[in-house]
């Protein structure tokens, strides 16, 4: 049986703060049925793509906060997305902002994804483990990055879900720099890592950086594709949004570690690659055989409480 899948990374431009749900999932909705008419099965959404990137904001108000999060999904406003997935029957990775209740009845706060399948259902939820920033209001930054004021680290872990013929992982921005975000995974069987992100060209802390944005940006997911032998299908939002420039660059990524195809703009854009699961095995049955040449004894202090570093 064929394992080959035709899927698309839909990169997104600016999403202003007074911009609408209705607004944005109409954008989706248009990507979603582009992808839909060259063959697409699945389509990639960035990161935290129903709104404006907000942690580049502090708001003391946590009222004002919330806005910007969904409380279900799919809600009101979300339902066209999944209704025109249903009936084009295609699937699609979404990230946003999760307000949920626990068992206890607190309130949550998640930087999340979700894994829709064909007939328009949710087969797989993620959310984000690295979240970078810092917590508290920093006004000498041109823009603040306050993941870490906002959302709570993912409660979830990362998992791997049967859907669209192979073992699919999900990420989500920062997540793609770490290498254990996609070891993790590829130990599961993971075959395909989809993420999505924002990632600003301009790094406060560390302005020498800066020109290196887009080559840090590819460097990590494609040595991390080759060494872990999967696909990576990453979404970006792209473009000056509300005055901070965001980098772009979405891309599909072979096994080999390859860019297969990548945006060459900074607006919505589709790229489109078909994506053979099978070709998985040419790095897992050579020269990263998992059960063959990994020494996951020596490797402890990875996964160690606390390091000297």
């Amino acid at each position: 049986m064929s394992r080959v899948i035709t899927a698309a990374v839909a990169q997104m431009g600016p999403v202003a703060r007074s911009d609408t749900r209705t607004q944005v999932v109409e954008r989706l909705v248009a990507m979603m049925r582009d992808a839909s008419a060259c063959g697409c099965s699945l389509v990639v959404f960035p990161e935290l793509a129903l709104t404006t990137f907000f942690p580049r904001w502090f708001m003391a108000d946590q009222t004002e906060v919330d806005q910007f999060f969904e409380t279900e999904m799919p809600g009101p406003q979300t339902q066209p997305l999944f209704d025109e997935a249903r009936r084009l029957k295609i699937g699609f990775y979404l990230g946003y902002a999760e307000l949920c209740q626990d068992e206890a009845g607190s309130t949550r706060h998640f930087n999340t994804s979700i894994l829709v399948n064909e007939q328009g259902e949710i087969v797989g939820k993620y959310r984000k483990i690295h979240l970078p920033g810092h917590p508290e209001h920093e006004p000498w930054r041109p823009f603040q990055h306050l993941e870490k004021r906002y959302f709570e680290r993912g409660n979830l872990g990362f998992g791997s879900w049967d859907a669209f013929g192979g073992k699919i992982g999900m990420a989500l921005c920062n997540d793609r720099r770490w290498p254990e975000t996609y070891r993790v995974m590829a130990l599961q069987g993971a075959e395909m890592i989809l993420l999505g992100y924002n990632t600003p060209m301009h790094y406060p802390p560390v302005p020498e950086h800066d020109h290196l944005q887009g080559f840090h940006n590819h460097l990590c997911m494609q040595a991390s594709a080759y060494q872990n032998g999967c696909w990576i299908l990453a979404a970006a939002k792209a473009g000056k949004e509300e005055g901070c420039d965001l980098l772009g660059q979405s891309c599909i990524i072979a096994p080999t570690g390859e860019i297969v195809a990548q945006a060459s703009t900074l607006e919505d854009e589709l790229i489109i690659a078909r994506c053979d699961f099978e070709r998985v095995a040419e790095i897992r049955a050579n020269i990263f055989n998992f059960a063959l040449h990994r020494a996951p004894e020596e490797y402890r202090i990875i996964s160690a409480a606390s390091c000297d570093a």
